[in-house]
């Protein structure tokens, strides 16, 4: 059975060797409608300030499990995306500023796996 995971990024690693990928724009809309479809969320406890600016700018939230899962895609398989620029690293702080949520660029896609 196909999965939907979500995540902030996209390793090589995660998809098979050989395979073709598409790529597809959403809004954040449709992406809220694609994870109450239901998700694995491969995140991990580091992205809780992510995932806050996700709830607060967008309404998203995601449950972030204790541990990240190992994710290996396979056929059929789909990983939604929200890619995040802009945002500085926090260095001895633990919040972002308005200002700086304002500033960042958002983009939600998603990346469905299937044979090459």
């Amino acid at each position: 059975m196909a999965k939907t995971y979500f995540g902030f990024g996209v390793a090589p690693s995660m998809f098979p060797a050989v395979c073709a990928i598409s790529k597809k724009g959403l809004t954040p809309d449709q992406a809220k409608g694609v994870i109450e479809e239901g998700i694995v969320p491969c995140l991990n406890p580091s992205y809780a300030l992510t995932n806050g600016v996700m709830r607060s700018r967008f309404g998203i939230d995601v449950e972030i499990p204790a541990k990240a899962p190992s994710v290996s895609l396979g056929f059929g398989d789909r990983l939604l995306v929200m890619g995040v620029s802009g945002l500085p690293r926090l260095e001895n702080r633990h919040e972002y500023t308005d200002a700086e949520i304002a500033g960042a660029k958002f983009d939600f896609s998603l990346w469905t796996v299937s044979e090459g």
